[in-house]
């Protein structure tokens, strides 16, 4: 730091005083700052590199000398006056009451204790202690595979070079905190080298994510460092139907299929085949499309889409089933005879189909965990009917209808009309004046009288 100037004179004291004047040097170096004294100091911390500022104020002041001094008790100012020959000191303000320096490219071997004394009688002294933060020099991530495979587990190291105090490291993939990261602290001298390990098992949806290394260290803010993961996987299948846009496959109708592959690295050898069977010769393969023209019952199967690349391989299938085609139906004539009415009925019966999809099968259990399916449906539709059932069962139901009600006119008619009849047994009783007499003039006289008579009970 320089050696020390010229010392101004000092009073003279008897041999007996300099004993107690070191006593109370001593006494006042262990107060602590500003307690109950009339000079007051604070302590600075400050980056390496930067300016600290050392303010030494009185109280109360009386007129008396403040001197700074450094840890080695070297006078760095005198009132005004610097005997340090250290250019990096410089007088910011001095009065009675105040004295403040500000020394400049603050660097490690600056850390210590500074002292403020005030010639008074008895003298004060206090100090004030400056610390000195030092960022990391250098932040460094090293990764154990620049290209990974899908499904591997890799490991990153973050490195923060001579930092003081030992610094924090935080790590990140994409805007998600990593919380697993393990560090380690190597100490040099007053430095700290901190190093700390994740690992990671990547994914597709990996590539090209930034994996974030942070430092949280007081000496600096948002440093950080970042890598971005490649990652390399098989190819990812999607089979699209183009035509016909909505509805069922039907024979006549025109099928095109697009086969949609994404993988990394890209996938050189894209391929449309039948499983099982040989590809209909009216097929038509360009590249990913698959086209038919015209679709007949023969093309009933399942079709694949198939693609590899350096990792490897995958497909989808597609299974494709041909509907009869739309067809209407000549609308027939129902004449049904009613009692006293004649009704002719005309229906025409058209055929709609349901809805068709097509579907995709898994390609392997492989494929379920790296969802390398796309998903569609094979439509089903209800056998088509040549002859309208319904029509005939009504003709039926009416005919069924009009013979009960024919029946049951007949029988109110025959209940009314029961008709009249004539027996012998009242022969010669027209003419009776009542119904005793008619008994005994009837045929048979007096003799039948006794059996014909009716007895009611």
């Amino acid at each position: 730091m320089g050696s020390p100037g010229p010392q101004p004179p000092r009073p003279r004291r008897p041999p007996a005083a300099r004993p107690l004047l070191l006593l109370l040097l001593a006494a006042a170096a262990l107060l602590p700052t500003g307690d109950g004294q009339n000079l007051f100091t604070e302590n600075v911390t400050v980056v390496e590199g930067d300016v600290a500022t050392i303010n030494c104020r009185v109280k109360n002041s009386d007129d008396s000398v403040i001197q700074l001094l450094n840890p080695n008790r070297q006078t760095i100012y005198f009132k005004d006056f610097r005997p340090l020959k250290d250019s990096r000191f410089q007088l910011v303000n001095f009065s009675n009451s105040e004295l403040r320096v500000s020394l400049t490219n603050v660097s490690i071997s600056d850390e210590g204790r500074y002292f403020c004394q005030l010639y008074t009688d008895p003298p004060q002294e206090i100090f004030m202690t400056i610390t000195v933060l030092v960022p990391p020099r250098n932040l460094v991530i090293d990764i154990q595979k620049d290209t990974a495979v899908e499904g591997e587990e890799i490991e990153l190291n973050c490195t923060a070079m001579a930092s003081r105090p030992a610094t924090t490291i935080k790590w990140y993939k994409g805007s998600t905190e990593l919380t697993d990261g393990k560090s380690e602290v190597e100490q040099w001298s007053d430095m700290y080298t901190v190093t700390s390990q994740i690992s990671l098992t990547v994914r597709r949806e990996d590539d090209g994510v930034p994996v974030v290394c942070e430092v949280d260290h007081p000496a600096v803010k948002d440093l950080q460092t970042k890598r971005y993961l490649d990652v390399m996987y098989k190819p990812q299948i999607r089979v699209s139907q183009i035509l016909p846009t909505s509805g069922p496959t039907r024979e006549g109708d025109l099928l095109d299929l697009l086969c949609q592959v994404e993988g990394k690295p890209e996938p050189t050898d894209t391929t449309w085949f039948r499983v099982d069977d040989e590809m209909p010769p009216h097929v038509i393969v360009s590249g990913s499309n698959l086209h038919i023209s015209s679709l007949n019952k023969s093309d009933n199967g399942t079709y694949r889409c198939e693609a590899s690349n350096e990792v490897g391989k995958a497909f989808v299938d597609y299974m494709l089933y041909v509907y009869d085609p739309l067809t209407t139906l000549p609308p027939p004539t129902t004449t049904t005879i009613m009692p006293s009415t004649t009704t002719a009925t005309d229906t025409t019966a058209t055929t709609e189909p349901a809805v068709h999809g097509f579907t995709q099968l898994p390609n392997s259990a492989e494929e379920l965990d790296y969802g390398d399916l796309s998903d569609s449906r094979a439509g089903e539709e209800s056998p088509i009917t040549a002859v309208d059932h319904a029509v005939i069962g009504g003709v039926v139901a009416v005919v069924v209808f009009a013979m009960l009600c024919l029946l049951i006119i007949l029988g109110r008619y025959f209940a009314r009309h029961k008709g009249t009849y004539f027996t012998h047994e009242a022969k010669g009783a027209d003419d009776a004046a009542d119904a005793d007499t008619a008994i005994i003039n009837a045929e048979g006289g007096q003799n039948n009288s006794e059996e014909k008579k009716e007895y009611f009970i």
